[in-house]
């Protein structure tokens, strides 16, 4: 192994992009669930809450499976972890399929929500860790394109997951061909899995030590990245970020209909549309943060999206909207794209997998926050979305303090003399 990987230790690396890609297609399908918002409330009057409880549980046990999968990736490797998150996930939208009376929803929320973000947890956090060990040279643009793949999802099944409901009735039975189309992708992407070999370089790489991206020195522990007080902040600044986006994402087609009066299948359209944005953002930020430091990047995303959504209520002419959903998904991708290559930096590579595996919580509260928020604001403001984009664009804005005090975490004594000597 030591004679091949010195003759090309970075052959075939790229073939491994493609397939983490893959896998995160298939993942981030999730996004798309806001075009079942209005199927699922007119087959079985459920309510907005109610329609979209199966997605928030589905974020929200999403760092069940992220911390559980990131440790035993790090001990095990991203293969068995990847087939074993994958499978989860697809089966759990599989069975999602079976829900067929308005007493069922507990049936929907424990397949898709429970079942289905526990494994797209464990798939999800995977790529990432994985990706961030063979290119360090690249750490916040790989990072960025290892989960771009997950908000171009959307992309594509919202336009597919739209024409299945119009030619059913029974609308969960769409569950069965997406799960099974998740399955096969995300199989064959995690059948290319691999850590690279001990001791692998890449090179001509020398980490940079100057700069607006320093990566620090030091290798933490979960346990010992746990007790700096930059891990809480940095899991703030993505739980803040998530928030704001996913709030908006919950409810993207149904706010492009009142506010814009789009038709549903105009909207349905954008949504597919925007995770080009969602997709884009991961990699633009990501990449633009190794240039100008990674908590710039964070204020930058933060006050797209306040400036957004206090405009997006009165924005009354669909191209508009656009702009504003637009530039919201591109901030919110871009909190997922720079936020593994700002915990690589702050905590190191080796225990990626449990480090930004636990940072994942982030994720799944504010993906319960953002939309019970939005959804409970509007129907207290009489079924407008004046009053919930108002607030968020108002917590997206009080964010901003948070990256302005985030800073590397400071050497221990011993480390400074070493680094002194």
């Amino acid at each position: 192994m030591e004679s091949s990987t010195s003759v090309n230790p970075t052959r075939g690396r790229w073939w491994i992009v493609v397939a983490a890609v893959l896998v995160q297609l298939a993942l981030g399908a999730v996004y798309a669930w806001s075009v079942f918002n209005k199927p699922l409330q007119a087959e079985f009057g459920w309510s907005k809450t109610e329609a979209v409880l199966p997605f928030e549980v589905a974020i929200g046990t999403i760092f069940i499976g992220s911390l559980i999968g990131g440790r035993i990736q790090d001990r095990y490797g991203p293969r068995p972890v990847a087939f074993g998150g994958v499978a989860l996930y697809s089966v759990g939208t599989i069975l999602a399929s079976l829900v067929s009376s308005p007493d069922q929803l507990w049936l929907l929320v424990l397949t898709y929500g429970v079942m289905g973000g526990i494994g797209l947890g464990a798939a999800y956090i995977t790529p990432i860790a994985m990706l961030a060990k063979w290119f360090p040279d690249r750490r916040g643009l790989i990072t960025g394109i290892a989960v771009a793949g997950f908000g171009f999802g959307a992309v594509i099944t919202a336009p597919v997951a739209k024409a299945l409901l119009g030619n059913t009735d029974d609308k969960t039975s769409v569950f069965l061909p997406l799960g099974i189309a998740y399955l096969i992708a995300g199989v064959v992407g995690a059948s290319f899995f691999r850590n690279p070999p001990a001791g692998y370089e890449v090179p001509g790489f020398v980490p940079a030590s100057t700069g607006r991206a320093v990566a620090g020195t030091r290798v933490y522990t979960l346990s010992e990245a746990l007790r700096t007080k930059q891990w809480y902040l940095l899991t703030a600044i993505l739980a803040l970020n998530v928030t704001c986006g996913i709030g908006f994402i919950s409810q993207a087609a149904d706010s492009a209909e009142e506010i814009a009066k789009a038709s549903a299948a105009t909207a349905a359209t954008m949504v597919g549309v925007l995770g080009l944005f969602n997709g884009g953002g991961r990699i633009f930020w990501a990449w633009l943060s190794d240039r100008i430091g990674r908590m710039p990047a964070f204020l930058g995303m933060l006050g797209l999206q306040a400036i957004c959504f206090a405009f997006l209520p009165y924005a009354a002419s669909f191209a508009l909207f656009c702009v504003f959903a637009a530039l919201i998904y591109l901030a919110y991708g871009g909190g997922f794209g720079t936020m593994p290559a700002t915990a690589a930096d702050y905590f190191g590579t080796p225990n990626a997998g449990a480090v930004y595996g636990a940072m994942i919580v982030a994720w799944s509260i504010g993906g319960v926050v953002g939309p019970l928020l939005t959804a409970a604001l509007y129907e207290a403001d009489g079924q407008s979305y004046t009053l919930p984009f108002t607030v968020l664009a108002g917590v997206a804005l009080a964010s901003l303090a948070l990256p302005l005090i985030t800073k590397m975490p400071a050497p221990t004594e011993a480390e400074a003399e070493v680094h002194a000597k």
